[in-house]
């Protein structure tokens, strides 16, 4: 199992408009294209998570991740904000990068948390938050993905 393996040019927005972190999430949750009911409760499902600590990384990263039943598999989505958030981080700096994660209750292939590591692998390499920086295309994202390998 690969990160890439998850991802489609779909769910990559390298410009993301929002100003605020709710409203990044609000727009992240979009991506993944459901019904607006589904789209209210993985909101506050999200916002729930977000505030027992948030899940900015360090490095320009966050991954806010959630379980829930409006999803009937593990869901990603990525999106940049090319001039950074409030996440509230752990290293205090602006989020840039955001990886979306949400997974049903339960998963018969258990990729939730497998998924969750990787992408925070991935988030660790040495040159990754400086290359997210200068991707230009969703096809580059995944392309660095592949590259990667993880």
């Amino acid at each position: 199992m690969e990160l890439r393996e998850f991802f489609s040019e779909d769910v990559v927005k390298l410009d993301l408009e929002s100003a605020t972190k709710d409203d990044v999430l609000k727009e992240m949750i979009g991506l993944l294209q459901l019904d607006e009911k589904s789209e209210s409760i993985l909101y506050k499902m999200l916002k729930r998570r977000e505030n027992l600590g948030s899940t900015g990384i360090g490095k320009g990263i966050a991954i806010p991740h959630c379980r829930s039943l409006v999803v009937n598999r593990l869901r990603v989505a990525f999106g940049r904000k090319p001039g950074g958030l409030d996440f509230r981080a752990i290293d205090e700096q602006p989020v840039r990068n955001i990886f979306l994660i949400v997974a049903p209750p339960l998963e018969v292939s258990n990729q939730y948390l497998p998924v969750l590591g990787k992408i925070a692998q991935f988030s660790k390499e040495q040159d990754v938050p400086t290359r997210l920086e200068q991707i230009s295309t969703s096809r580059e994202f995944l392309s660095l993905l592949e590259e990667k390998r993880i």
